[in-house]
């Protein structure tokens, strides 16, 4: 297979002599957009549709990344594979019709502590279902993983005598730590229901449905909303807003921004950069509402 990232970079170089920060720029959302494929579903580069394109920016900005961050990756990916075309390697681009935002994206909505403790209490532990939900939950707001994360654990990921997960996203691996009562509720759910709930004795996913098969992200999504619903939460929750309260709770109780990066596996220290705005926008709020002479 043809190294195309590195004929595309050998041409803004050599043929366009662009300058290193061009380049550099150009190179590192292409790189992050071919790993991030390889994550999704081990596409390459070469076979990316315009919907994979349309979904990789919607990641970006549950990441809570700009608007002008996301439309400048938009625009990396279609000098690229306009350079494919171009030069022969495909008979058209995959980047068409695909429009961003380029105003400053709102900050991601959070949940306070009092909500979480709401949404959590939600599943009723009485059958196999609440209790592989109760563990989902637990688990999503323990670790603050990315749904696609969650729902591709295997059960030889989770060490429950150590108390740890480990998680595997964009070829980079990373133990994340359990808090108590997320680690009983997943050990309950791996020694009392879910060998109970699989269809076929060789599944490796550690969340199953109803029917035994590794859990989806849509039905994640609809599990979320029900509990949310049932917690009479008025807020728009996504599986995202479980990794955003997460980041945001931990700084708010005094985690580093370098400890933060490690456990949300951000390749990039400007994606952890957000919360702390967060949090301050927050302060901001409690002091204008609370302090006599604002």
């Amino acid at each position: 297979m043809l190294d195309l990232i590195g004929a595309y970079e050998n041409y803004l170089t050599k043929v366009k002599q662009a300058s290193a920060n061009t380049i550099s720029s150009y190179m590192r959302d292409i790189r992050q957009f071919s790993e991030w494929l390889g994550n999704e579903g081990d596409v390459d580069i070469a076979d990316a549709t315009q919907q994979n394109i349309s979904s990789y920016l919607t990641h970006l900005e549950e990441e809570g990344r700009s608007g002008s961050t996301v439309s400048r990756c938009l625009a990396s990916l279609k000098n690229f594979f306009s350079y494919l075309v171009s030069s022969g390697f495909l008979e058209k681009t995959p980047v068409t019709d695909i429009k961003v935002d380029r105003g400053e994206k709102k900050l991601p909505q959070i949940l306070t502590g009092r909500e979480i403790e709401l949404l959590l209490a939600q599943p009723v532990c009485l059958e196999p279902k609440g209790i592989r939900d109760k563990a989902m939950l637990e688990v999503m707001y323990a670790t603050g993983m990315r749904v696609t994360e969650l729902i591709d654990l295997d059960i030889d990921d989770v060490n429950l005598e150590q108390g740890i997960i480990k998680c595997s996203s964009a070829r980079k691996t990373r133990s994340i730590p359990l808090y108590p009562a997320a680690l009983k509720a997943l050990t309950v759910y791996i020694t009392e229901v879910r060998d109970g709930m699989l269809a076929s004795v060789t599944e490796k996913a550690l969340f199953v449905n109803l029917s035994g098969a590794r859990m989806s992200r849509q039905g994640f999504w609809k599990i979320l909303k029900n509990y949310q619903a049932n917690a009479h939460i008025d807020k728009d929750i996504t599986p995202h807003t479980l990794r955003h309260s997460f980041a945001v709770h931990l700084l708010e109780n005094g985690a580093d921004l370098g400890s933060l990066q490690e456990l949300m596996g951000h390749s990039d220290i400007s994606s952890t950069q957000l919360y702390t705005h967060m949090v301050n926008q927050k302060l901001k709020s409690v002091y204008e509402k609370c302090h006599p002479k604002a």
